[in-house]
């Protein structure tokens, strides 16, 4: 069988617009949150979220060419620069028909639909739109920007499984070297639905936490106050390549990719199983597939968006999953930092969990004031400050509404 590691890795988040930035912001415990600057969300009952802040989107993109994209495209070309940057590939020297890209988003080119909703509205009924409308909206596009940018013949294509996209992209990417169908693929997400639909639609549903006079501490994961997540935008990339493909040209190797899984709760659009049964599945998915007993993870990156339920069912299915191991081991959801990228979370959490086993650190989940009697208080949750500890495996969770349900382990070379 064919190995799996990670070379490259990118990033646009909320706590830093380079890798550098977002792993000093993870060991800090620095929030993203803060009152919104991209519309007028006045009238709004959430007024604050995790915006990608002092990005200059023409220092990485043709003017010309950034206007024809979505934000969310812009998100996966930045980052994806920075991992091909990050992972040394000379791309005269890799084949490109066995080069290829999947990427993940949950509702892609939102805002692009959006504004034109609008502007037709205002408009007097005659149907003019953008030519650009239809391949800015697309959440395949990112995926193709990338493919045509770099000249990658390969696999492309795009997943939108809502929150647990970017970790399907990864999982499949992975599938792609580990079956012989390419030796280099580019995988990740990006999202960026900060704008009125967004935090209206999520307001709706009640999702959104509505800490509106302190928004740095909106997002409080396993906090017995939690309202609610706070919305992010962003996007992470990673270079995955076949193992001795990276040797022979002498790459850096970040991690190893070693198993995954993929479940359903087939229980409700929105809500999580209560007892947490895809979570549960999933994850001993994962470790079957890696050949692993649960006493091998050191660190989960959980979903832990901090909201009432979906915090307890995932919590509830890995004290089933790992029995007394799982006060050994080290817990934290960044989601307390970055805010929830929606379809770039799983990517962003994955470079979280990579950072942590080449830095020896855990990011903290951040905002703990009270704690909840509903979670034991010997589950080390890594509570507002970071901790040192030195990881060789470590699980990233991503769960999406519909009842989608992603585990991806990683572990150190």
């Amino acid at each position: 069988m064919r190995r799996v590691v990670v070379t490259g890795i990118g990033a646009v988040t909320p706590i830093g617009n380079n890798i550098a930035d977002y792993g000093d912001s993870l060991k800090r415990g620095q929030s993203g949150s803060a009152t919104i600057t991209h519309f007028d969300a006045s009238l709004f009952k959430t007024r604050f979220a995790c915006e990608v802040k002092g990005l200059k989107v023409e220092d990485f993109i043709d003017r010309k060419e950034s206007k024809r994209m979505d934000r969310f495209s812009h998100f996966a070309m930045i980052a994806t620069a920075e991992a091909i940057k990050n992972s040394g590939l000379d791309l005269e020297k890799v084949d490109l028909d066995r080069a290829g890209v999947i990427w993940g988003s949950g509702v892609g080119g939102l805002q692009s639909l959006e504004n034109e909703i609008i502007e037709f509205a205002r408009g007097n009924g005659t149907p003019r739109f953008n030519p650009f409308l239809i391949p800015r909206m697309i959440s395949d596009i990112a995926a193709g920007y990338i493919s045509i940018h770099y000249g990658f013949r390969g696999t492309n294509y795009s997943t939108v499984s809502a929150c647990a996209s970017s970790n399907h992209a990864i999982l499949n990417a992975t599938d792609q070297i580990l079956y012989n169908k390419a030796d280099v693929m580019v995988t990740g997400g990006s999202e960026a639905a900060i704008i009125p639909t967004g935090v209206g639609g999520f307001n709706a549903m009640k999702a959104l936490s509505e800490r509106n006079d302190d928004p740095k501490t909106a997002s409080r994961p396993f906090d017995k106050d939690r309202d609610g997540f706070v919305l992010g935008e962003g996007g992470g990339a990673l270079i995955l390549e076949e193992y001795e493909h990276a040797v022979r040209r002498g790459a850096h190797i970040y991690a190893e990719i070693i198993g995954g899984g993929a479940s359903a709760d087939a229980y409700h659009i929105t809500a999580p199983h209560p007892e947490g049964r895809g979570a549960l599945t999933v994850m001993r998915t994962a470790l079957r597939d890696a050949h692993l007993a649960p006493e091998s993870i050191d660190y989960i990156n959980v979903h832990g968006t901090s909201t009432s339920l979906g915090d307890i069912s995932e919590i509830k299915a890995i004290q089933t999953v790992f029995g007394d191991h799982a006060f050994k081991m080290n817990i934290s959801s960044t989601k307390s930092m970055t805010g929830h990228l929606l379809g770039a979370a799983g990517a962003i959490e994955a470079i979280a969990c990579i950072l942590a086993i080449a830095h020896d650190f855990i990011p903290p989940t951040i905002n703990h004031f009270t704690d909840d009697p509903d979670f034991d208080t010997r589950l080390n949750l890594t509570f507002n400050e970071a901790q040192h500890r030195k990881i060789n495996i470590a699980l990233s969770n991503t769960f999406g509404f519909g009842g989608h349900n992603t585990s991806v382990i990683f572990k150190r070379v």
